[in-house]
C-alpha cells in the first residue's frame, strides 16, 4: 500500500518506475552538489542571499524534473514548453550569474540521468575553475582606469572648436568629442569627451588647466561611459 503512493496513476507494466531509495539518493546528491556550486560561487564574489539559495536548490529541481520525465518524449516536450514560458522579472543578471545557473542546471540534469559520479566530478572541476578564474582576475582590463569620460561646462560665447583639443592631446593618447548639449536655458554648453589618459597621475593637473579655459565652471571626469552592456 505504501509503495503504491509513489506510483503514477497512469503507469503501465511497460513503464519503469524509479524506486524511492533511488529518488532520495539522487535528490540528496543534487542538494549536496548545489551547496558545492554555491560555495564556489560565493568565493570573492558579491552576491545576494536569494540568488545563492536558489543556486543551491536549482540542481535538485532540475534533477526531479528529469527523473519524472524518465524517457517519456511527450512529457519532455511539455516540460521544455513550460520552461520556455518562465520569465525572470528581476534585474538582468551578469555573465557570471548566467554561467552559474547553467552549470547548476547541467549538474542537475546529469544527476537526474543517474550519473552521480560524473555530476560530482563536473561540479567540483568546473566550480573550482570558476573560482580560480575569479581569484586570478581573469579577463580584467589592466588599462581600464585610463579610459575616462570628461564633461566640461562652458559659457555660450566661448568657441569650443579648438579651445580644448591641444590641451587634451597633451594629456591623452586619444580624445573624441561625442556630445554637445545646451544647459541652463541655453546660457551654457556642456561638452562630453571620451578620453584615454596617458597617466592617471596627471588627472588633477589636466582638470586644473581645463578650469583656466572654461571660466572655472563645472568639470567632471568619470569612468568611461560605454554602450556595450555587460554579459
Amino acid at each position: 500500500m505504501f509503495a503504491d503512493l509513489f506510483r503514477g496513476l497512469f503507469d503501465t507494466d511497460m513503464t519503469s518506475v524509479i524506486t524511492l531509495s533511488d529518488f532520495l539518493l539522487c535528490v540528496c546528491s543534487a542538494l549536496i552538489i548545489g551547496l558545492i556550486l554555491a560555495a564556489f560561487y560565493m568565493y570573492r564574489t558579491r552576491y545576494t542571499k536569494s540568488f545563492v539559495a536558489t543556486l543551491a536548490l536549482l540542481p535538485a529541481v532540475v534533477c526531479v524534473v528529469i527523473m519524472m520525465v524518465n524517457g517519456n518524449v511527450g512529457t519532455g516536450v511539455a516540460v521544455a514548453g513550460a520552461f520556455s514560458l518562465v520569465r525572470f522579472r528581476s534585474a538582468p543578471g551578469s555573465a557570471k550569474e548566467i554561467g552559474a545557473i547553467f552549470l547548476a542546471m547541467g549538474t542537475g540534469l546529469i544527476v537526474g540521468m543517474g550519473y552521480l559520479g560524473y555530476a560530482f566530478l563536473c561540479a567540483v572541476i568546473l566550480g573550482f575553475v570558476s573560482a580560480l578564474y575569479n581569484h586570478l582576475d581573469f579577463g580584467t582590463q589592466k588599462k581600464l582606469a585610463l579610459y575616462k569620460t570628461l564633461h566640461i561646462t562652458i559659457p555660450e560665447d566661448l568657441d569650443y572648436t579648438e579651445v580644448f583639443e591641444p590641451l587634451l592631446r597633451e594629456y591623452t593618447s586619444s580624445c573624441e568629442l561625442t556630445m554637445v548639449k545646451t544647459t541652463n536655458m541655453g546660457s551654457l554648453f556642456r561638452l562630453t569627451y571620451n578620453l584615454t589618459l596617458n597617466s592617471t597621475d596627471k588627472e588633477k593637473e589636466l582638470i586644473d588647466k581645463l578650469r583656466c579655459r572654461n571660466g572655472n565652471l563645472e568639470i567632471s571626469i568619470s569612468a568611461q561611459e560605454t554602450l556595450i552592456g555587460e554579459l
